[in-house]
């Protein structure tokens, strides 16, 4: 044995026995005193004025102590921790961000990255993990000062280890906890058909999302980088894409589980409908149009004129029939139908995702055109996109269709025009009219 490990070894012994020494001599001594105070209280002539005497003298340090404190509060610094930093009671003001980075699977990795978020004193608000063969990608939403650029936030997550990595600004709705989210956007999915393409668009975020006709058959399902392939159970295809972002495969997971909870469900449709008084009588019901309603709609085609049918569909007014099995479809968006009392279809209004937005068409019957009924049946569709986290709506018509261009005026939103070859387009704002929209399903 070296000299050292002798010097530690015996050093180490002989301290302990010193201080078990110690704690067995003070041991002996309370023991001593307690039994000198036993005596006196008990046998003395003056042990119950020993009492109340030291009974008397805790009381008055006692009062004296709370009397102290209370002319003389502490002061800030023997609130502080000792020996810690001085605390700002002014609070910086904060924004919240949306980061995603890949880091390597291994221990370790993630605390880097919070570590060099903690050091530019950014707060991780919530977190989620998406396993890759051979990394894994975090992603979290933070509270970072506003004085802190995105810059000097993406050169933090690299400072920790941190790669490809994507920020983007956030906001207080996507503090959500993912499970409760997904949970939410199925319920909405099961409650009605038309509703999975706004679940995945809101699952995903800026995601453009596009309905192939006829494609799901020769697809491959699954995640290529950017894009992703769903098949459909009527056989089409959907197809999200997000340049900014990547998918992987844990998102794919989420939104293969509710393209199988539709599947599994089938077509539905919510029965909802509210009463339309009309000046001169003749109240309507509008309400969500089923497959069903084909061949009503059929009938009401043929009481329009060529001019109407021509203005709607953009093509030979004997195609306008085949159009119909893909507009009843709930999968593809929301349509309004308009009937009398009598059940005759006299309008038909349509609400089809595309992309960020929504494309609105409308088709009155010539026999009740000019009676505000088309102006109602947009502003109800422009509240129904609102619903569903839609911001943006257009039309798509020709530049002679006065009517429609005035209807879309009515929604008080700024309007962008655009013309190309014949066909004019109108995009409404919704996230920034001067008016709110009534209910969707609002008697009126």
């Amino acid at each position: 044995m070296d000299d050292t490990a002798y010097t530690h070894r015996f050093g180490t012994k002989r301290q302990r026995w010193r201080r078990e020494a110690v704690e067995l001599a003070a041991v002996f001594a309370a023991v001593a005193a307690a039994d000198l105070v036993a005596n006196v209280v008990v046998h003395g002539h003056d042990g119950p004025v020993l009492l109340f005497a030291s009974a008397g003298a805790l009381l008055a340090a006692t009062l004296f102590r709370v009397r102290l404190a209370h002319r003389h509060p502490p002061g800030p610094d023997a609130l502080a921790p000792p020996g810690g930093p001085e605390v700002s009671t002014v609070e910086e003001p904060t924004v919240l961000w949306r980061l995603r980075t890949s880091v390597a699977d291994a221990p370790g990795s993630l605390a880097r990255v919070c570590t060099a978020l903690a050091e530019r004193q950014v707060n991780i608000v919530s977190m989620q993990a998406h396993p890759l063969p051979d990394c894994t990608v975090d992603e979290f939403i933070v509270r970072a000062p506003a004085s802190l650029a995105r810059a000097e936030l993406v050169a933090a997550v690299a400072a920790g280890g941190g790669r490809d990595i994507w920020s983007d600004r956030a906001d207080a709705h996507e503090l959500v906890d993912v499970p409760r989210q997904v949970l939410a956007l199925a319920t909405r999915t099961a409650l009605d058909a038309a509703e999975l393409p706004v679940a995945l668009r809101q699952l995903f975020g800026r995601a453009a999302i596009r309905q192939y006709p006829g494609r799901g058959a020769a697809a491959q399902p699954g995640v290529d980088g950017h894009v992703m392939r769903l098949p459909l159970p009527n056989g089409d295809l959907l197809e999200l894409s997000r340049p900014s972002l990547p998918f992987t495969p844990t998102e794919f997971a989420r939104a293969r589980a509710l393209v199988e909870l539709d599947t599994l469900l089938g077509p539905r449709v919510p029965q909802v409908a509210a009463r339309i008084s009309r000046p001169a009588g003749g109240d309507l019901t509008v309400r969500r149009a089923t497959p069903a309603d084909k061949e009503a709609a059929v009938a009401m085609h043929a009481r329009c004129s060529p001019e109407s049918l021509r203005r709607r569909y953009h093509g030979p007014v004997k195609d306008a029939d085949r159009y119909l099995d893909h507009l009843l479809d709930p999968r593809h968006g929301q349509t309004l139908a308009v009937e009398t009392a009598q059940g005759r279809l006299v309008a038909l209004a349509h609400l089809m995702w595309d992309d960020e937005g929504a494309e609105i068409a409308l088709l009155v019957e010539d026999a009740w055109q000019r009676r505000g009924l088309g102006v109602d049946l947009v502003r109800r569709m422009a509240a129904l996109a609102l619903e569903a986290g839609v911001g943006t709506v257009y039309a798509v018509t020709t530049a002679a269709n006065t009517g429609l261009i005035s209807t879309m005026r009515r929604l008080s939103a700024p309007l962008d025009y655009q013309m190309e070859e014949g066909t004019l387009v109108i995009t409404a704002h919704l996230s920034e009219a001067t008016e709110k929209l009534p209910a969707p399903w609002a008697a009126r």
